[in-house]
């Protein structure tokens, strides 16, 4: 695995990435009441998400999403509610079943290293410009 932190490990299954994807989210508050809101993502990966959601929710709890980009919806329980600096409720997510491809799109392995190219490689990039007299 690889090491994110001298104190911490990596233990994500896909990598995490910033996107922000608009989804229509149902499920009860904290009376027992339904509610209905629409919430925008932070971040996804190929397991779940986190998104900022105004309801008070608890870990735990199960939540139905619907991405209002492709129609999809899926099942997903609360895995951490955290208060971002600006007063918004941060809440990370996980997929109850993980063999859908809700986000609809490919995500790397845990661990994998983005590719970096060279400055060397850069310059070969760059085509020669002719100077005119």
């Amino acid at each position: 695995m690889a090491i994110l932190h001298f104190r911490r490990i990596e233990r994500r299954r896909t990598a995490r990435v910033p996107l922000c994807v608009d989804l229509n989210v149902h499920g009860e508050a904290q009376n027992n009441e339904p509610f209905e809101v629409q919430a925008q993502t932070l971040s996804v990966s190929g397991y779940g998400g986190m998104m900022v959601l105004n309801p008070e929710v608890n870990i735990g709890q199960k939540l139905m999403l619907t991405n209002l980009n492709s129609g999809q919806k899926a099942e997903c329980t609360v895995v951490s509610v955290k208060t971002g600096r600006d007063g918004k409720k941060n809440v990370a997510f996980e997929f109850i079943f993980a063999d859908i491809n809700f986000w609809k799109m490919c995500f790397p392995p845990a661990g994998a290293t983005p590719i970096r190219r060279t400055l060397q490689s850069r310059l070969e990039l760059v085509p020669a410009t002719k100077s005119v007299r």
